[in-house]
């Protein structure tokens, strides 16, 4: 099995690393390369995370990371990674 990561996941994912990066530099690569050893750990846990809220499918996962959701589908090949958001009210 194998892990994909789609672009919107990616530029999420920048774009929340040059945030944390304007106040910390460290915090951010100790943030990135944390969340990439849970991402990676997904391969041999693939259903370890909850079944996400927002599909009614059992493929989809949200991975909770310091407040951020990590959205991810299992495919029987693949783990696609697919968004990254922070919860917000709006």
């Amino acid at each position: 099995m194998m892990i994909e990561k789609k672009p919107k996941y990616i530029y999420g994912v920048m774009n929340i690393l040059g945030f944390i990066k304007n106040d910390k530099p460290l915090a951010a690569k100790k943030f990135e390369n944390k969340l990439n050893k849970r991402i990676d750990n997904l391969i041999h846990f693939p259903l370890k995370h909850r079944k996400s809220i927002y599909f009614n499918d059992e493929n989809y996962r949200d991975l909770i990371y310091h407040g951020y959701t990590v959205i991810y589908k299992i495919e029987s090949e693949k783990i696609l990674i697919l968004d990254i958001f922070k919860w917000q009210v709006r």
